[in-house]
């Protein structure tokens, strides 16, 4: 299974509550905050959900 590099790109400011809550599930508190994550159906809606928030890469 593969790995997901999830990078914050953009500010949580403005943001909804469910989106500021998102980002924190995914371990993201700034700007430049990078978490590597299991690539699971979970973490891929959560990544769609903060989609314009982050930057998305595919890790082996």
């Amino acid at each position: 299974m593969g790995r997901l590099k999830v990078t914050q790109r953009k500010s949580k400011i403005g943001g909804t509550s469910s989106q500021r809550d998102t980002l924190r599930s995914l371990g993201l508190k700034r700007i430049g905050d990078t978490v590597v994550k299991e690539d699971r159906p979970e973490i891929r809606g959560m990544v769609s959900t903060v989609s314009h928030l982050v930057a998305v890469e595919e890790v082996d």
